[in-house]
């Protein structure tokens, strides 16, 4: 929990965050976050309150996969209220999309395991039906996959 007008070490910032001290080094370089303020004598990174707020924002967008390239935009129009507005519901629906499609993906390469877990078991019990229908179903399965990946290429 964070205290009024308390300052922050790079170690307290990611563990607030979820994102790593490197991450957060990487990303004020590359200024998807504002330059942090210093200690004037140690020249360590101290973050306000602000700082964290913010990077707590960010490291919601990453934890979506969001690109880089997204958030940056994302971040950039934020402040711009209903101005821009539909970009921001276009970012966010463009990402849902890429997290539904992920969904699809996982769930198929979850289904592939337990297919092959159906397949062992059969072969433990030595039933050639079951190890037959295992085996049409992990190729079914691995015909879809390839075709979901192949779909997601092209997008």
């Amino acid at each position: 929990m964070m205290k009024l007008n308390r300052v922050y070490t790079i170690a307290e910032a990611a563990k607030l965050s979820g994102l790593s001290e490197s991450t957060l080094r990487y990303y004020e370089m590359i200024g998807l976050i504002n330059p942090i303020k210093r200690n004037p004598s140690s020249k360590h990174r101290i973050y306000l309150e602000g700082d964290i707020n913010f990077i707590i924002a960010v490291a919601c967008l990453s934890a979506t996969g969001m690109s880089i390239k997204d958030m940056r935009s994302y971040l950039k129009n934020r402040d711009q209220g209903a101005v821009a507005a539909n970009e921001q519901i276009e970012l966010l629906e463009l990402q849902k999309q890429r997290l539904v499609s992920e969904a699809h993906f996982l769930e198929l390469r979850k289904c592939y395991v337990e297919a092959k877990i159906e397949f062992w078991k059969a072969v433990v019990s030595g039933d050639a039906e079951k190890i037959e229908r295992a085996k049409i179903s992990a190729n079914a399965i691995t015909k879809e996959l390839n075709l979901s990946r192949d779909l997601k290429q092209d997008n």
